[in-house]
This record gives C-alpha cells, structure tokens and sequence, in this order.
C-alpha cells in the first residue's frame, strides 16, 4: 500500500510499504525494454527453417526440445513483468491464429530496441507510440493490398500453407504425410454458418502414442476414446455399430439421507438383494430395446450393470470425458442422453467399426468409419517421446494454418516477402506524415526487417546482402513477392516457391507485436511490493513433540 503525504515544506512523498522497490523514468523503461528484448534474442535463433531448438528443463526434470515460440516461453516461467507480456504476445498468437508465434515475439523484441535508440534522441515515449500505431494502419493495408485470394478446394496451395508452417519443426521427410492428414482432417470439420465457414480444430482430437514411425500416423474419421471395455466378456469388435451416448450412472445410486432398513426374515433379505439386480437389468434392458450395442457412459457403470451389458453382446466404457462425449456426438450423430426411460433409436449414433485395439501399453476403443463426422481424430506415431511432442506441436501449427485459410482464404508470400514490401510501404508513408512521428515510422519500417534478416542470419547467411538484394527486388513493379530462398541464398519469388502463410497469421503478429512494445513503452514508473516472507516454524526443545 502506498501513501501520500508532504512535509513541512510542502513537498509531496510518497511512502511506500517496507520492502517495495521503485523505479521511474528511463530506469523504469529502459528495463522493462531490456526485459522484453532478452525474451526475443531467446526465439531469435529459431526461426525460420534453418533454425535450431531449444531444450528446456522444468524443475520436475521433464524434457521438452522445440522451436515452437509459444512452447519455449510457456516452459520458460519468466518472471519478470514486461518479459511476461512477451509470453502474452506468444500466447494470444497461438490462441488466435496457432502459428507466427516467434514472429510476433522477434518483431516486439525489434520495435523496442528501434524505440530505445529514438528516446535516446529524447523523442517522446507517446510520440513513438503514436508513429507505431499509424505504422500498424499502413502495414494492414499494405499486407492486405498484396493477399492473394484462395479456392479453398486448391489442395496444392493448401498443401503448400500446411508445409510453410510445418518447415521449421524437426519433423523432416514426414512433413507431406502430415500435412495431407492436416488438410483432410479440416475439410472434414468445416461447417457453414449464414455466409461464413467455421473449421473449429477443437472439434479435431489430437492423440500421442509412442512406437512406430511419424509415417504411421494416421486420420480416423472418428474418435478415439482412451478408455478400454469395462468388462473382459465385452466383443472387442462391432462392425456397424449402434452407440448409446449417456450422461446418467449405469448403477443404483445412494441416497443422500442415511436410512435404516430393518429385515427380520431372510428371504426378505434375498428380495432386497434381488431388487437392486432387477433395476439394473433393466436398464440394460432399456439399452438392448434401443437397438443399442455401443454404450459410451460419462459416468459409472455398476459391475452387475457390466455383467448384463457383456451377457448381451454390449461393447461398454465408462467415465468418458465431456469433451469425448461431445467429440462422439458430432462424429456419429448420436444425442447425448440424460435419462434412460428417454432413450430412443433416434437417439442413437452410428459407425462402421467399433473396436478395442492395444496401442503400446494401452488399450483405447476406436470409433471410426463414421459416414460423414463433424469430430476426427489424428493418431500420431514416432519411435520417441519428444519426437511425438514435436510432430503433435507441428500437427497443431498445420490445422490451425489450414483452418485460417479456409476461414479467410486469403495467403501471402513467407520468405520475408510482406516483411520488405511493408517496409518500402512504410518508409514512402514516413515522408507524407512529417515531423517527429516520421522517425517512428521509419523506426517500424526498419523493425519489420528483422525477419528477413533472422531468417539469414540463422541460414548462415550474410543479412546485410539478403537486405539489400530484396530491397532491389522490391523496387521493380513485380517484386512484392520476392523473399529470401534460405537454401540457395537467392531472392527469389517465394509464391512461385510455395512458401507461403495466411494473412490473418501476419496481420496478428504485427499487430500483437506493435501493441506490446506501445504498452511497455508507456511505462515510466515500476512500483513493485516484495512477496511477504513465510514464517519459518519454530526450532528448538519448545518446538518438539513428546
């Protein structure tokens, strides 16, 4: 808590609790833009397909090796304030368009490290900011005016968004393999809302098993449940199934008020016993009169239930998660029921094949074949545990890349072709503007370069000549899609390449980016209240226990 008080002289103080700490003006700032620079310099060399991994280690000892930005900082636990903003920046990239993550990241890095050299030149923090923001209007319409437009149907160019994304990721001759299972898996799930199309890749299950290699990986046009046969006499295999979805316990459930029961005859006895098996038989009665011979239960099924089910020919599961039942609901059709006396044929899902398969270690039930699923599942396989994390991260970036254009089917070149474009846009818009704001404009057209300049620097290549070279090429009347080819140290047209992003990825980088490096740059001040001290147990003779 802080206070404001005067002294005698009547000037202002302002008391601060016992330990707080405070910094203020180019301290403050220069800090914080330190901090947020440091988490940048961290993603730098990872970018782009010659980029190299990171391995983290959390405090349990778990491995994780990646050059996913949005991984490496969530494992990071950074501490400070304005480095936690950073990983903001990752997570909201992630969240909304699930690629461009260490872009974003780099180019927020970038856009404070240019702030710092013009508040050298004591140009106002709010001045700066300013500049940044008509710099971000500029570059949409910039990166916009160069969006070439998609057919959703051209699976080459999907292919190509699919792969772009996927270049950095160690997941090497498999890319195709996954990048086909990426792109059916969202053309599946699609669904048409009034004029616009929806691909939610929640609606798609992502499930990880070790053995085998990446290339087995496969899409189930189902679900995967990971839950095995409640009972051993259960048929591991129905072909044509008839799936009960039910959210209600196949069991007799206790009551909440404790009562007494007094029997003094003991056939009595047997009759109370032979009741509560009579009510679970019929209920499985009620299953079998449905036509039902699948049962998915979200909550438990009593052993006598179980019984009766496997006496039946029922292939059951019990305590399937919500989002799995969800997931069941859209593949196959079935409504999930509540009440058992409601339960109807209609109710009921439908699938080619259901069947109980061991995966390593683990049996899971495969609900697949369904005849036109809304949920799909992708199995992926590789020889090794952090191998399987990574091809699931680059499986995550695919969908969600595919998901964006088929949302918006509009693409732009990779290879740092916008980045440059932007930057020529921007530097031309700087001299119309004028006055202080100029150099802030100027100050995000040269930031924006920093990721053709990465993309050559982690390539081992010389950036200065891959600036200018684009630079050049970005001048003449068809240069706006001239990149920079990593393999070949050429520049040459990246959308001829096949490297190329969705536009909503970029447009959400540049715009995460310039909103964190403005926020921090507003910064003057740091108050910050020390953590209070646990209080240590007492030691001594007093303390001990006789």
């Amino acid at each position: 808590m802080a206070y404001l008080t005067q002294t005698p002289s009547g000037q202002p103080v302002l008391i601060l609790k016992e330990g707080t700490t405070r910094s203020r003006g180019s301290e403050a700032q220069r800090n914080n833009i330190m901090a947020a620079r440091i988490i940048g310099e961290v993603l730098k060399t990872t970018l782009g397909p010659r980029g190299m991994d990171k391995m983290l280690i959390d405090s349990l000892g778990d491995i994780t090796i990646t050059n996913d930005g949005a991984a490496i900082l969530d494992e990071m636990e950074v501490e400070h304030p304005a480095g936690k903003m950073m990983v903001e920046v990752a997570k909201t990239q992630d969240d909304m368009v699930g690629d461009g993550t260490t872009t974003a990241v780099v180019l927020a890095g970038e856009l404070l490290k240019k702030a710092e050299e013009l508040l050298d030149q004591n140009i106002h923090p709010t001045i700066i900011v300013s500049g940044y923001r008509k710099a971000v209007q500029k570059a949409m319409e910039t990166i916009n005016k160069i969006a070439i437009p998609v057919d959703i149907e051209d699976r080459a160019t999907l292919r190509k968004v699919a792969l772009t994304s996927m270049a950095s990721k160690a997941v090497g001759p498999a890319k195709e393999h996954l990048a086909e299972i990426a792109i059916d898996a969202v053309k599946q799930i699609v669904e048409k809302r009034g004029d616009r199309r929806i691909a939610d890749i929640d609606n798609i299950q992502i499930i990880k098993k070790e053995g085998k290699s990446l290339f087995e990986s496969q899409l189930i046009r189902g679900v995967i449940i990971d839950k095995e046969a409640v009972h051993p006499g259960m048929p591991k295999k129905l072909e044509n199934a008839k799936i009960a979805l039910l959210d209600c316990p196949l069991e007799i459930e206790k009551t909440e008020i404790s009562a007494e029961i007094r029997i003094r005859d003991p056939t009595q006895m047997k009759a109370f016993l032979d009741q509560e098996t009579r009510m679970l038989k019929e209920m499985v009665e009620k299953i079998k009169a449905a036509g039902a011979n699948v049962v998915f239960c979200q909550k438990g099924i009593d052993d006598m239930a179980q019984h009766f089910l496997a006496k039946e020919g029922i292939l059951a599961a019990r305590r399937v998660k919500e989002s799995d039942m969800e997931k069941l609901a859209r593949a196959t059709g079935g409504r999930i029921t509540t009440d058992l006396d409601d339960l109807t044929p209609q109710d009921l899902g439908v699938a080619g094949i259901v069947e109980e398969r061991k995966i390593g270690e683990d049996k899971m039930i495969f609900v697949e074949k369904c005849k036109d699923p809304r949920s799909v599942a992708v199995l992926i396989r590789a020889g090794l545990e952090r191998m399987v994390d990574e091809a699931e991260r680059a499986m995550n970036d695919a969908l969600s890349v595919v998901s964006d254009v088929i949302e918006d089917n509009k693409i732009v070149a990779g290879g740092g072709a916008v980045e440059v474009e932007v930057a020529k846009e921007l530097r031309r818009y700087a001299t119309k503007v004028g006055g202080r704001e100029q150099l802030a404009i100027e100050a995000f057209a040269d930031a924006v370069e920093i990721v053709p300049k990465t993309l050559a620097e982690n390539a081992g290549l010389e950036s200065i000549d891959i600036i200018v070279g684009l630079r050049a090429a970005h001048e003449k009347t068809d240069g706006k899609y001239m990149g920079v080819n990593i393999f070949t140290g050429k520049t040459e047209n990246m959308h001829d390449n096949g490297v190329v992003e969705p536009l909503v990825v970029k447009e959400q980088a540049v715009k995460s980016a310039a909103e964190s490096a403005s926020m921090i740059l507003r910064i003057d001040d740091v108050i910050a209240s020390t953590k209070p001290k646990e209080e240590k147990p007492p030691s001594g003779p007093e303390s001990e226990e006789y």
